[in-house]
């Protein structure tokens, strides 16, 4: 299998890809251990809901909800992905290697957005 931490450009392609592959997606980023943004970001002419401080912050909670998730994988499997459903807006992560792939759209009731983007990242691991 090959890994996507030994492919770096690959995380501009995912990113790329998947901020294109909807018009609700608002922010496309990857995650890396240590809570910081390394590729992607903000979709051009769409307003930020948080400021650069908070973002940050929003990483940092990211980054731990993922680490205490998994304490249960031995038990329970792998996250294959995770999503908070708020008022404003769509929240999702998926696991790549040691980073994460953050997305965040306009609500999406039919939750068809996470599915979709399962299907492209299995296309480059």
């Amino acid at each position: 299998m090959i890994s996507l931490i030994d492919k770096p450009a690959n995380y501009s392609a995912i990113c790329d890809q998947i901020m294109k592959m909807d018009p609700k997606i608002r922010f496309v980023g990857i995650i890396n251990n240590k809570g910081r943004l390394v590729e992607g970001g903000m979709k051009e002419g769409v307003p930020t809901l948080s400021s650069p401080k908070e973002d940050e912050m929003i990483f940092m909670e990211l980054l731990l909800r993922i680490k205490m998730r998994q304490e249960f994988d031995a038990q329970l499997g792998k996250v294959k992905f995770a999503l908070a459903l708020r008022e404003k807006i769509l929240e999702m992560s998926f696991q790549i290697d040691n980073h994460v792939l953050f997305v965040v759209s306009e609500p999406d009731e039919g939750l068809t957005l996470p599915k979709k983007i399962s299907q492209i990242i299995s296309g480059y691991v």
